[in-house]
């Protein structure tokens, strides 16, 4: 790198002109699972699919390709929980599509049991747990380099002021003050969105592991396959900047004096 042989002055000049030469932008689309405070699942897992922006559309397009090829209606919602013997050949068609395809990549955040989380010693409801829980799955992906655009599934109907939250708290943990990292964070429908759908499917998946369900032979069989073309068990934390199947295992802090 040739900047300091430059004056201080263009040396950011240099630093600025590389930065838009090689930027990339990316949107990012996600999703969550089990997430609600008293719902008797142990589990919770947030997480996301993102792409280039530029390859968005032909990604969109051959989701709703697989869609067709397997007799199914174009705008038909793909979701974990749908999965049935039926349509076996269908998601692993969509399972196989991820992992084929290189501009698609998955990142997860477990959090392994919701009835260990001591809210009143942190100061902190479980709504505001899991925003928290949002920031550290999206950090990991941000990169001070390129620029991004997320999409977040409608929690609620108040979820928009914890959006615009959520954003603040990313903006400034990458000094992105120009907002030129995080362009903005949109709350979406997930049936209306090919890649939230895709998002929900994966995430699913993972979450059915961890929950150590058995009960569906077809989930199964779509599970193994998932850890074959993953190659990890979906059971443990990979690197922390795994590319195409990231999975984060999130424990809690346990306050002194508490």
């Amino acid at each position: 790198m040739l900047i300091g042989l430059f004056p201080k002055k263009l040396g950011r000049r240099l630093v600025y002109l590389q930065k838009i030469l090689f930027a990339m932008e990316y949107n990012i689309y996600c999703d969550e699972s089990c997430h609600l405070e008293h719902d008797g699942i142990k589990p919770m897992a947030i997480g996301a699919v993102w792409c280039p922006r530029e390859a968005k559309d032909t990604i969109f397009s051959r989701l709703r390709e697989i869609k067709v090829e397997h007799g199914l209606n174009p705008t038909c919602e793909l979701k974990w929980n749908a999965v049935s013997p039926s349509k076996l050949a269908y998601y692993k068609d969509v399972l196989n599509y991820f992992f084929d395809n290189q501009d698609l990549h998955f990142r997860v955040l477990i959090v392994k049991d919701k009835s260990e989380l001591n809210h009143a010693a942190f100061h902190q409801t479980h709504d505001s747990f899991y925003y928290k829980m949002y920031f550290d799955m999206l950090k990991t992906i941000l990169e001070p380099t390129s620029s991004y655009n997320v999409y977040i599934d409608i929690k609620d109907t108040r979820g928009q002021a914890k959006v615009d939250k959520l954003q603040e708290y990313l903006r400034n943990s990458k000094y992105d003050f120009d907002r030129s990292v995080i362009k903005k964070i949109q709350q979406v429908r997930s049936h209306e969105i090919e890649l939230v759908e895709l998002a929900d499917f994966l995430i699913g998946a993972i979450t059915y592991v961890h929950r150590g369900i058995t009960s569906s032979a077809a989930k199964l069989e779509l599970i193994d396959l998932f850890k074959k073309r993953s190659g990890y068990t979906l059971m443990h934390q990979t690197l922390y900047k795994e590319d195409k199947t990231n999975i984060f295992i999130w424990h809690p802090n346990h306050p002194k004096n508490v």
